[in-house]
């Protein structure tokens, strides 16, 4: 195996309520080859991979968020191995480097739980988070999730830090973690704006944050203390909403800002978003292709500028080597579907 090929990862999973189904696997696609290679050696049996992320500078070094905690792979995914996390029983849902520090990383949990590792993913501890949430998400019949289904670190101040709560808001934290809020206030009729997606802390404005939530895209320029709704081609679905799910900025580039969505969860149509002011305006971006379910994800190759990656829930999967101007498809074996994760290096 070259030392310097790029691979690209996708994750299948599912949402852990009663009832749903589980899809379960990783799949790797080497830079140049066509067809994807299931990578599973060390990992859970059946695993859910609701998270990936790759070492910024050791590309060979990959992180996969289980049912069972974190797990990694220095060959590229071929072999993967258990990390010294404490089990708790309960799914990784996202993982992140800390942009000011490769050796510092967070796990996020169902349950509202994150933890830290200082020295590169060795050891592991928890970091408390005590919030309240909106009301709307804790009464009788409300959706109990409450998942960290994102993370962002600040590239002007190590100990800012944000979380995007599924059905739970988005929360904040400028000492490390020692004290959080919500930043989600205010009183709501259904839970649509709290039930959020993603979160990104713009590493060239510092105080610019970007929220996604299934009620679109929301906008701050100060920490998160005052929002503004973005309008996506008016909303996609019957309430005028546009569902997001992915929200990544890129790397060496961090005016241009791109947003995976669709009408809803499980809906039939995908949609790509790009902004080149740090998501104050925004543009649809035609794939050449027919995104036939919600578009889940969306990946850049920090070592190779241009390289990036997109993917459905559905399992199609398409990739661009010219910062998204034109786009090849790379589809998945069939029933490889329930992509949750996506991730390339």
């Amino acid at each position: 195996m070259a030392a310097n090929k790029a691979y690209t990862y996708v994750g299948l999973a599912g949402e852990t309520a009663p009832g749903r189904n589980v899809n379960s696997g990783l799949y790797r696609l080497a830079e140049g080859e066509k067809e994807w290679e299931l990578k599973g050696n060390g990992l859970p049996e059946t695993p859910a991979i609701r998270a990936l992320a790759i070492h910024p500078q050791k590309p060979e070094i990959v992180y996969a968020g289980t049912q069972d905690g974190p797990y990694r792979s220095t060959d590229h995914g071929e072999n993967w191995e258990k990390v010294n996390v404490p089990d708790h029983g309960q799914p990784v849902w996202s993982l992140l480097y800390s942009p000011r520090d490769s050796n510092v990383m967070y796990a996020g949990y169902e349950g509202c739980e994150i933890y830290r590792s200082e020295d590169g993913g060795e050891n592991w501890k928890p970091i408390p988070v005590s919030v309240r949430f909106p009301d709307v998400t804790m009464g009788p019949g409300s959706n109990p999730a409450k998942r960290i289904l994102m993370m962002a670190g600040s590239a002007a101040d190590s100990d800012e830090l944000y979380g995007a709560i599924e059905v739970g808001g988005l929360i904040h934290t400028t000492d490390g973690g020692e004290t959080w809020e919500n930043l989600s206030h205010g009183l709501y009729m259904n839970d649509d704006l709290v039930d959020m997606h993603g979160v990104m802390a713009s590493s060239l404005i510092p105080g610019t944050v970007l929220s996604i939530s299934r009620a679109g895209l929301f906008r701050s320029e100060d920490h998160g203390d005052h929002w503004t709704h973005i309008d996506l081609q008016g909303g996609l679905n019957e309430k005028g909403h546009t569902y997001c799910r992915g929200i990544r900025e890129v790397p060496g580039d961090p005016k241009t800002v791109w947003v995976a969505a669709g009408a809803n969860f499980q809906s039939e149509l995908g949609a790509l978003y790009r902004s080149k002011d740090v998501g104050a305006t925004w543009e649809h971006i035609e794939l050449g292709f027919d995104a036939r379910s919600t578009m889940f994800g969306i990946a850049f190759d920090e070592h190779q500028r241009g390289r990036m990656y997109c993917a459905t829930g559905g399992g199609q999967v398409f990739g661009s080597l010219d910062r998204g101007e034109s786009w090849n498809a790379y589809p998945l074996p069939a029933g490889a579907t329930q992509v949750y994760s996506l991730a390339c290096g």
